[in-house]
């Protein structure tokens, strides 16, 4: 009875977890020598392993542990993947605007030239606002040169005269930054225009050939005899 016991109970202990789980690691240490081990050493948990079976046949490879500098590194790598898309995306999405925004390379012409209509508009006021406060300041200047020369200025003309200087030094300033505001808007829309044909010509060149007809002069016909 005991031996037919032991006959049934082997077959369980064959496919127990332990028995049937049971596999060798192969490593590598720092010198470069192999190690065949059934577990891994605890101080050497994080080095690249490959989990052999029974019959000495690969079952499983693990990788190695990143060191600092490699993580480092990804995160760095992942981070320029991700700017690279963003830019990508961005470009696309203003090369849809631009399409959708002009059909001729005049169009792109015309609308700079409404922006800088716009700030020549401005500048315009700016410099008649700038020419008659000068000749405000001309008028005190001269003022104290005669009337006030041996005598002190009224408070009021000297207050006035310092109004005058500080609201001429922002109209400087305003101008200053309009001939910025022109420079930066011609830089846009060249490099619009040149985007724009850029993008034509991947598309078959179907409008910038439009655009080129349209510009040619017109010729009329010859005249009857």
């Amino acid at each position: 009875m005991t031996l037919a016991v032991a006959a049934l109970l082997a077959p369980a202990f064959a496919l127990s977890p332990v028995s049937a789980h049971a596999a060798t690691y192969k490593w590598v240490d720092e010198k470069g020598v192999i190690h065949y081990t059934d577990k891994m050493p605890p101080e050497e948990i994080n080095k690249g392993r490959v989990e052999l079976n029974k019959q000495g046949v690969p079952v499983k490879a693990t990788d190695p542990a990143p060191t600092p500098e490699q993580r480092r590194a990804k995160e760095l790598e992942e981070q320029r993947k991700r700017d690279l898309a963003k830019q990508q995306d961005d470009q696309a999405r203003r090369d849809r605007a631009l399409l959708s925004s002009y059909t001729s390379e005049s169009e792109i012409d015309l609308a700079r030239n409404r922006s800088l209509r716009t700030i020549e508009s401005v500048v315009q006021s700016s410099k008649a606002y700038a020419e008659q406060l000068a000749k405000r300041k001309a008028g005190i200047d001269a003022k104290k040169k005669t009337e006030y020369a041996d005598k002190t200025m009224p408070t009021t003309m000297e207050r006035e005269l310092e109004s005058i200087n500080t609201e001429l030094a922002r109209q400087d300033e305003l101008l200053a930054q309009k001939q910025k505001e022109v420079l930066a808007i011609n830089v846009k829309y060249d490099a619009d225009k040149k985007r724009w044909r850029e993008l034509i010509a991947a598309k078959g060149g179907e409008a910038a050939l439009l655009s080129d007809v349209n510009a040619l002069p017109v010729v009329p016909p010859p005249a009857k005899k």
